[in-house]
């Protein structure tokens, strides 16, 4: 081993530059192959380290993003949610909304997949290097009464200030207290037009009052929410595996319910 070669190898360690530190044999081994430019040697190298970087920061959005689960566009049968406008959806993973602070609001019953096109959404913004924070109301709450009981509540409104994108998921499934609705007012306020909220409930907007119990506080938070926002209502609607079966033309049979054996 020559004492060049151990001062790169130093170097390399020193600059932080593992993924070329790894690959400086092999590459090396390569460039000798082909006859690379001494310019082409380094693309290689220094390209190695980029690709290996950004795989890194990635998977560190994602686990920062604090995702229950990992769920894409594609994994997202619209199939199965026919009253979902599927242009609107994939014009929201252009991701344009974010440039503009802008809210995108999710409406619907339980099971329809409000959750999976949030997180969907929230994984398309990890991937194009935005910051990502993924938290349902019931579990915000549950912290919200520690952070009263901590004196700490400026320190999660401040966190929660940051992210690019935040998801809130499930409102609408516990009642805010008096703390509660006051803090998501003044949560929405602050990132008001400078970072966007994604928001999944199962009531809809003319329900939120029973939900913070207090109208003015209702009427208050989904007017800076819906100012600059996409709702996306989705109905519940029967799959097609569940749908009835023409009426018999004899006999005194009811129609059964078709199912898919799998």
């Amino acid at each position: 081993m020559s004492v060049a070669y151990q001062r790169v190898q130093a170097h390399l360690e020193r600059l932080k530059l593992k993924r070329v530190a790894d690959l400086l044999d092999p590459i090396a081994e390569e460039a000798t192959k082909e006859s690379l430019s001494y310019v082409d040697f380094l693309d290689r190298l220094l390209e190695a380290e980029s690709t290996s970087r950004a795989e890194r920061r990635l998977i560190a959005k994602t686990r920062l993003a604090h995702f229950p689960f990992h769920k894409t566009l594609a994994d997202f049968d619209f199939s199965f949610q026919p009253s979902i406008d599927r242009k609107q959806i994939q014009e929201l993973a252009t991701l344009r909304f974010l440039a503009h602070g802008e809210n995108v609001i999710l409406l619907g019953p339980p099971g329809v997949g409000k959750t999976h096109l949030a997180i969907a959404l929230g994984m398309e913004a990890v991937a194009h290097g935005h910051n990502v924070y993924f938290i349902a109301v019931p579990e915000l709450l549950d912290e919200l009464a520690h952070d009263v009981q901590m004196n700490r509540l400026g320190e999660r409104l401040n966190k929660l200030r940051v992210p690019t994108l935040l998801i809130l998921d499930e409102m609408g499934y516990t009642h805010l207290d008096q703390v509660a609705t006051s803090f998501l007012f003044q949560l929405v306020s602050r990132r008001y037009t400078r970072g966007s909220i994604i928001i999944t409930s199962n009531k809809s907007y003319s329900e939120w009052g029973s939900v913070f119990g207090d109208e003015f506080a209702a009427v208050a938070i989904i007017d800076r929410l819906l100012h600059y926002s996409t709702t996306v209502n989705i109905l519940f609607t029967v799959p097609p595996a569940m749908t009835p079966e023409p009426e018999p033309q004899v006999g005194n049979f009811k129609p059964a319910l078709r199912r898919n054996r799998s």
